[in-house]
């Protein structure tokens, strides 16, 4: 049941990333996966909760991308730097469910908003553990990790904004430029 409910979410996923969430019903999820409409409500409430679901599931993946960086080796620049990479990638392709922060009072009741909220301060302190261990060891000059982590953050949440995949910046232009200026902004 669990791979069930695994393979729903990736296609749900998938679906809200190309269609938007408003444009995505539960109709053509359920006929990607070749089921009726009636058996995505034996695993979701309702489309709402299949968006807090996508969005959890997307999280915990970042997640979990981010502190394998984190526990890796290297210096805490070159850490980060490939977190910032991480990051890019998330808002990029994983548009629609990832970046519901944002808008998160839209989407979800009381309860979801507050484990999506909690579920997100996780994963800002992953950010703010790098740039302390960078500061501690003197390779990070600011004095503040939590305000350079809410920049950081700050701006490459932004790209979802302004990105285009056909625009003037290719992905990795933007993650070379984005962990440049970061980098930059730390020493």
């Amino acid at each position: 049941m669990i791979r069930k409910k695994e393979q729903i979410l990736t296609s749900a996923i998938e679906i809200i990333n190309r269609r938007g969430y408003t444009g995505t019903t539960m109709e053509e999820i359920a006929a990607e996966l070749f089921m009726t409409k009636g058996s995505l409500y034996y695993y979701f409430k309702n489309k709402s909760d299949l968006l807090y679901q996508c969005h959890q599931f997307v999280v915990f993946q970042a997640i979990k991308d981010l502190e394998e960086i984190l526990n890796s080796e290297g210096t805490a620049a070159e850490i980060l730097t490939k977190m910032v990479a991480i990051h890019i990638e998330y808002a990029i392709e994983e548009k629609e469910t990832f970046n519901l922060i944002m808008e998160s009072k839209q989407f979800f009741n009381q309860e979801q908003l507050e484990l999506v909220q909690k579920l997100w301060k996780n994963y800002e302190q992953l950010f703010a553990k790098i740039i302390s261990r960078g500061i501690r060891n003197g390779e990070f000059q600011t004095k503040e990790a939590t305000t350079a982590r809410m920049f950081i953050l700050g701006g490459l949440n932004w790209i979802q904004q302004w990105y285009k995949q056909n625009g003037r910046l290719a992905k990795d232009e933007i993650v070379s430029l984005y962990s440049d200026y970061i980098i930059k902004l730390l020493k």
